[in-house]
């Protein structure tokens, strides 16, 4: 696994499940509102200030993931999606990038497909059964509840780059 690890360029994202634990607040006026860990985007600074892609591919269409994307610097973002392969396709050949330089990270039947054509597939804890089989990591931590940031550890840990990230806060 830390040789998957050590390739990838880029880090790919679902939102509901990952990066929240799942679950969506809807208000009277039908406005939604989800919950983001806080580790979970310092995570994500550090595996971009280690000059690592991020990019998010959602199967639902939401202004707060916008708005969080935005927040957290990130460019690549696909709402609505239905074929999370084909966007993790398009994703690779803009940037130039080869599919194993690709990791995704996914806790649902939806995400299979791109977790099987990726160098380092990952699911979180509280994934479907499906999603952690198909892993190649499995996270010890649900979604929304600092998955993301354990990923970027072991990302930049990997990639002998964790000691250099963490300069600046010691």
């Amino acid at each position: 696994m830390n040789a998957r690890a050590r390739k990838v360029r880029m880090l790919l994202l679902d939102v509901d499940g990952v990066l929240t634990d799942g679950t969506i607040y809807l208000d009277n006026n039908g406005i939604e509102a989800k919950g983001f860990n806080i580790m979970d985007g310092l995570g994500l600074n550090l595996l971009r200030r280690a000059g690592i892609g991020i990019g998010i591919i959602t199967g639902r269409h939401s202004a707060v993931v916008a708005h969080r994307a935005r927040e957290l610097g990130i460019g690549v973002v696909v709402q609505g999606c239905s074929d999370k392969l084909a966007a993790g396709r398009q994703i690779a050949e803009a940037h130039g990038l080869a599919m194993d330089e690709l990791a995704f990270a996914g806790d649902d039947l939806i995400d299979l497909r791109l977790m099987g054509a990726v160098g380092l597939a990952l699911s979180v804890a509280n994934g479907a059964a499906e999603a952690k089989a198909a892993a190649h990591h499995v996270t010890r931590t649900p979604g929304g509840r600092g998955a993301v940031r354990e990923i970027c550890e072991l990302i930049l840990k990997a990639q002998g780059q964790w000691d250099k990230v963490l300069e600046p806060y010691r």
